[in-house]
């Protein structure tokens, strides 16, 4: 959601500022804004009924004062301080870990590298749309929007499930996206000069579909990483995917600048 709002005050921004400094005050102006009204929600949340309930709930909870309490306050503080068994997790996740690394692997490759690079076929009439914008409206708006429409589509559909074969198929089928956006009207071009898609309808349908799938199968191998393991691991298993899931995002930005050579 916070890319679609970011993609929003961009659009808003280049319809209104005249000027970089307008720009650069506006942003900021609004910036101050959202921290203090983080403020003043932070000082009314203990005043709310609902919050105060739980707050009260745990300063009521009586503290063991006895021997056998303090072991096990120990207890539970070293293991917690222990790190969690990545071989068991990874035999469990490997493939929805692996899943979880290659959606976010191809999408970091297309966006914003590739994505962003897409003109206008209609450049050359000089309107504002083709030429002021098509970049921010067809790239950042619609794929932050479809990303954050496919992790909400979760919420009331989670197929296929962990153990299927159907979950890694189509993640692996998300690399035909690299291609396709490469065959749009990609500039500057090299080496490939042949443009397929003559059209500015199919790189927004190309990003939404890649949008839509990055949100909703990559949130998808992240819940379902800590529901394969027992109860005691799933912490743990979270961290191995978080893991994973910034893994695919850094190696999937190195390979990113070789999208340039072609």
């Amino acid at each position: 959601m916070g890319g679609t709002v970011s993609a929003l005050a961009a659009i808003l921004d280049l319809s209104i500022a005249s000027n970089v400094t307008d720009s650069a005050l506006a942003y900021f102006l609004t910036a101050d804004i959202f921290l203090l009204l983080c403020i003043g929600v932070y000082l009314i949340l203990p005043r709310m009924e609902y919050a105060s309930y739980y707050l009260n709930l745990i300063e009521a909870r009586p503290d063991s004062s006895d021997d056998e309490g303090s072991e096990e306050k120990v207890d539970t503080s070293s293991s917690k301080t222990n790190s969690p068994p990545i071989l068991p997790i990874l035999k469990r996740v490997k493939v929805l870990a692996a899943c979880l690394f290659y959606t976010f692997f191809i999408s970091i490759i297309i966006f914003p590298t590739i994505a962003a690079s897409i003109e206008s076929v209609d450049k050359s009439s000089g309107s504002v749309w083709t030429n002021k914008f098509f970049t921010p409206i067809t790239c950042f708006l619609v794929y932050n929007f479809a990303d954050w429409s496919g992790r909400q589509i979760t919420t009331w559909i989670q197929s296929p499930g962990p153990n299927s074969k159907i979950l890694p198929t189509l993640v692996f089928l998300r690399t035909l996206f690299i291609p396709l956006f490469m065959f749009c009207n990609y500039q500057p071009r090299k080496h490939i000069y042949l443009v397929i898609f003559q059209s500015d309808v199919y790189p927004i349908i190309f990003i939404t579909l890649m949008g839509l799938s990055n949100g909703y199968l990559g949130t998808l191998s992240m819940v379902y990483g800590p529901k394969v393991v027992p109860k005691e691991l799933s912490e743990g298993t979270a961290i191995v995917m978080s893991f994973f899931l910034g893994l695919g995002l850094a190696i999937g930005a190195a390979f990113s600048s070789l999208v340039h050579l072609i």
